[in-house]
């Protein structure tokens, strides 16, 4: 296993002992809102990439299709605004963190119908120190 690999793990595996000892959550309950965070994750990290291709493509062309529609025939899930990670990290402090990645699923799945009813929307259950 590399470095990176074991930080990963010390980093889910501190996720989840925070998780325990301060959640309501049960133990069979930590998945959802750690894969839901991954998720959101992984897709914003495929969406910012190809957002740079777009870019590069875009520059002096006309384009008769939909931003989402280019995002979309590259593969890549289309991300609204509020839906992007760093949006998400740079909440002001205070805000409803909860509230805020529940809104940043609702937001995925309006843009993406085949996702809907699918993603974790329950992150106003967790405190906001636990979030962040």
């Amino acid at each position: 296993m590399t470095n990176n690999n074991k930080d990963l793990e010390s980093h889910l595996w501190g996720a989840a002992d925070e998780l325990r000892a301060n959640s309501k959550l049960k133990a069979s309950e930590y998945s959802i809102p750690v894969l839901g965070l991954i998720f959101l994750r992984f897709a914003d990290a495929k969406f910012s990439e190809a957002q740079k291709q777009i870019g590069k493509q875009g520059k002096g062309r006309r384009s008769s299709s939909s931003n989402k529609e280019r995002y979309q025939a590259m593969g890549v899930l289309y991300l609204p605004e509020e839906a992007r990670f760093e949006n998400l990290m740079n909440l002001p402090e205070g805000e409803n963190i909860g509230q805020a990645i529940n809104d940043a699923m609702r937001a995925i799945e309006a843009e993406n119908p085949d996702l809907r009813d699918v993603l974790p929307k329950t992150y106003n259950r967790l405190e906001n120190r636990i979030l962040v």
